[in-house]
């Protein structure tokens, strides 16, 4: 048996989290949902029983929790994974704050496993993660030199302002999210530009 608990349990990625940990094979003893104060009160399901919401904050870890999974944005897992960490629970961040941490394990399940330098997992961008699924027993097989890989990634992922781009684009609006129109069009820029000529988002991949 553990405990569990989920950061973010109210977002949309939050409350998918507590569907597939109530369809799963896992022993729960206890799940702790936690939230902003926006959400605190708010009552959910988890295996046929109601629970309720708590407020995310700095002592919300000094119960016995052992699992922490957190969706909650990059802010809210830099603030509070430590805290979870240090308590003890193994953190596992749906986030992009630690993907480019050297001692923070990056993991995509069928493909590798923790060695736990830290008691934080971090998993990688959706677009790694649905590459290297199938590669990896490619690469075990056969052996990969090279890869050429291209994203065609929607601009929900930049959130609203990029959303209201797109349909403003249509009636002929000039863009205010991105440095282009993007109607029509794509733009080959996702995050920002590094040093080395290549985005944030690429290096991730990388």
């Amino acid at each position: 048996m553990a405990n569990f608990a989920i950061v973010g349990a109210t977002g949309l990625v939050g409350t998918k989290m507590i569907e597939r940990l109530g369809e799963s094979k896992l022993k729960v003893d206890n799940i702790y949902l936690m939230a902003s104060s926006r959400s605190a009160g708010r009552v959910l399901e988890f295996r046929g029983q109601d629970v309720v919401v708590e407020e995310l904050n700095e002592h919300s870890f000094d119960k016995d929790i052992d699992y922490a999974i957190f969706s909650a944005g990059g802010a809210t897992s830099l603030k509070f994974a430590p805290i979870a960490e240090e308590h003890g629970a193994i953190v596992i961040d749906n986030s992009s704050a630690w993907r480019m941490e050297e001692d923070i394990d990056l993991i995509v399940p069928e493909c590798n496993y923790p060695k736990l330098k830290r008691r934080i997992i971090a998993n990688p961008n959706c677009s790694t993660i649905q590459s290297v699924v199938p590669l990896k027993p490619l690469i075990d097989e056969y052996g990969v030199k090279r890869i050429a890989y291209t994203t065609y990634q929607a601009v929900s992922g930049s959130g609203k302002g990029g959303i209201d781009d797109l349909i403003n684009g249509q009636e002929g609006q000039a863009p205010k999210k991105y440095p282009h129109p993007i109607y029509n069009n794509v733009l080959p820029h996702i995050d920002v530009f590094l040093d080395n000529g290549y985005t944030k988002e690429e290096m991730k991949m990388i």
